[in-house]
């Protein structure tokens, strides 16, 4: 019988009922006040024999009077302008007042009858018994309509039924906010969730609280609930990729909702409800916040020159951002790419108006044109993003491989040191440490050639250009990166590709990777190569099976899972560090310093003097083959450069 309700068109007309009209509401209140006031009279006479009594008006006058007195009250307190549906505390608390205005008039008109006449209008004792009465009866009304429209609703609605997970404010007023959309949301609340045995058993808003457990997802089945909205709140507080597992594994739809404070409080409701969106992965794989010293990149950023190179990119966009939040003087944005640089910079001038901000269209492997930014603009610190990075393609160029990443790096490098550049931080790749790949080994030449010329800077002049890079893993959503690859598929039906079952991946967040960056951009003494806490690693095929589940489909039967092999220098894991280098700790627990084998600069010019010269001659099996020199741990795998092993 309970589900033929639930399942049924009975009550799915009652979403889409007008409200109850103003005067409506009044009638009906004063209905309900003219019962409370002839049943406490009725109490009243059985209690104290009415008749005996000097009262000055007959029962039928005193209830015209006590109304018209009601009605100025309602008035004065305007009970019957909310919707009763939605009614809360504070329209409770309105009736409240009403009531005892009414009663305090009332015996104000007593206590003056009685004094001029020596009669009384009304029975003090029948006036304290309908207060009583008038309120439980006006509370019940309330309550009454708002209960019997939120079952009906819940039972008879077609859209879908969810619980939320937090309790707290946040969920709260996810709950209210789906509760008083009508037929403006596609969801209705069932229920919460709850982590804490404090709370379960427990109802909200008159929704019970569950508690979250390893039989969860049995409850929502029994409920007959697929969908689950998580609270912008419970998001901060849990660790996505483990605590919402158990939905993932029982192919329950995950949703959430913005901030509340992001909202445009000027928004209407159907609006908010529409922000009400999928979960996507890139939530699962965020960790909390990152803490950094904002006081320290203050003072190496505000009122200073900041260049940025590759600033269109994904890393750079957002180096560049988090830049302005600093106060520079002027940030000068490099990038060869003229589309997303123009997109870039109208984008910053619409957020940042008053900011003073330079473009630039150049590349990195044209000294000519560096050279030019360099004497106009002195740039003070050097963000250097601009690189190479898509590994199967850098090994199908090795030559553009080492223009882009080292002499692009060397270019930077020697411009850095010549027009007295403060600090120089390079963008590297965990791809970069024992490299198995074109890509990462041109990075690594790019460390060693910066960290090898500012040591022997340093031996010469202290405050030399102080050289810092960082290395990160695999960036969420920048461009290229498997996630959006994986969307694409999916969208298409599939199937998804993984190159191999066992690959695994380090993921970070692109504002948490820029973020170390500057923090480490602080912390550097010059020549350091830091490293970031990248936590846990991937593995590659289970992201493509939860991106599958958070699309609302199930891997390998609505869309199935292929093995492509793995690609020319792709390796199945990365690492942070090289096995023979140890770290040091920093004063952010995220950052720690690899300390790796030194190299003589004018050993190293010279070969990278020579990689160039191969580079530039078009000839990749030398190019590799002086790559390997320079860099011994680079060993080849899965491409026709093993040969050179």
């Amino acid at each position: 019988m309970r589900h033929y309700l639930t399942s049924s068109d009975i009550f799915s007309h009652i979403p889409d009922l007008k409200y109850l009209p103003r005067w409506g509401v009044l009638l009906m209140d004063l209905l309900l006040c003219s019962i409370a006031f002839f049943a406490a009279i009725l109490v009243g006479d059985s209690l104290f024999d009415y008749h005996l009594w000097n009262v000055a008006l007959s029962i039928w006058e005193q209830a015209f009077v006590l109304l018209v007195i009601q009605t100025g009250t309602f008035w004065l307190y305007h009970t019957y302008s909310g919707i009763i549906r939605f009614s809360t505390f504070v329209d409770i608390i309105k009736v409240l007042f009403s009531i005892l205005t009414t009663s305090i008039v009332t015996l104000l008109i007593n206590t003056v009858s009685r004094h001029l006449w020596n009669q009384q209008l009304f029975l003090n004792t029948s006036l304290l018994i309908y207060i009583g009465t008038a309120f439980i009866l006006l509370f019940c009304f309330r309550v009454g309509v708002k209960t019997i429209y939120d079952d009906m609703v819940t039972r008879g609605s077609k859209r879908k039924r969810v619980l939320i997970y937090g309790t707290k404010a946040a969920g709260q007023a996810i709950a209210q906010m789906l509760l008083s959309s009508g037929p403006n949301s596609n969801y209705v609340p069932v229920g919460f969730i709850t982590d804490g045995n404090d709370m379960k058993q427990y109802f909200i808003q008159g929704l019970r609280v569950y508690l979250m457990n390893d039989h969860i997802a049995e409850t929502m089945d029994q409920l007959g609930v697929h969908d689950v909205i998580v609270s912008p709140l419970k998001m901060k507080e849990i660790n996505p990729a483990t605590d919402l597992e158990v939905f993932l594994q029982h192919n329950i739809h995950i949703l959430t909702t913005p901030s509340f404070t992001t909202w445009d409080k000027a928004a209407d409701m159907h609006n908010r409800i529409g922000r009400i969106e999928n979960i996507q992965i890139e939530d699962l794989l965020e960790r909390p916040t990152i803490q950094i010293n904002t006081d320290n990149v203050a003072n190496i950023l505000a009122n200073q020159v900041v260049m940025i190179t590759g600033a269109a990119g994904s890393i750079g966009s957002e180096l560049v951002r988090q830049v302005l939040n600093y106060n520079p003087s002027l940030v000068v944005l490099f990038e060869q790419a003229e589309s997303p640089l123009h997109d870039l910079y109208l984008d910053l001038k619409n957020v940042y108006p008053k900011a003073n901000i330079m473009p630039v269209i150049g590349d990195v492997r044209n000294r000519e044109k560096l050279e030019n930014v360099f004497s106009e603009y002195h740039p003070r610190v050097v963000f250097h993003a601009a690189a190479y990075k898509h590994v199967p393609l850098m090994e199908e160029f090795p030559n553009e491989a080492i223009l882009a990443n080292v002499l692009g790096t060397k270019n930077m490098a020697d411009l850095s040191v010549k027009y007295g550049v403060a600090r120089f931080v390079m963008i590297s790749t965990d791809k970069a440490v024992n490299p198995t790949n074109v890509m990462g080994a041109s990075k690594r030449i790019a460390e060693i050639y910066v960290q090898s010329l500012f040591r022997k800077l340093e031996k010469e002049n202290a405050n030399c250009t102080k050289f810092i890079t960082t290395r990160f893993g695999n960036v969420l959503g920048s461009n290229g990166s498997v996630i959006p690859y994986f969307k694409k598929q999916i969208a298409a039906g599939g199937p998804v590709t993984v190159t191999h079952p066992d690959i695994i991946r380090f993921f970070m967040t692109i504002p948490e990777a820029c973020t170390l960056v500057l923090e480490a951009a602080t912390l550097g003494n010059g020549g350091e190569i830091f490293v970031f806490d990248m936590g846990k690693p991937v593995r590659i095929l289970d992201l493509a099976r939860n991106m599958i589940r958070l699309a609302g489909y199930q891997p390998d039967k609505d869309i199935s899972i292929t093995f492509t092999g793995l690609r020319p220098g792709e390796k199945l894991y990365e690492e942070v560090l090289n096995q023979k280098e140890t770290t040091l700790p920093t004063s952010n627990d995220k950052i720690m310093i690899a300390r790796v084998r030194e190299t003589d600069f004018d050993v190293m010019q010279h070969n990278v003097d020579t990689l160039l010269s191969l580079a530039n001659q078009n000839n990749a099996m030398k190019v590799v083959k002086q790559m390997k020199q320079i860099v011994p741990e680079f060993k080849s795998k899965n491409s026709i450069y093993e040969q050179l092993d």
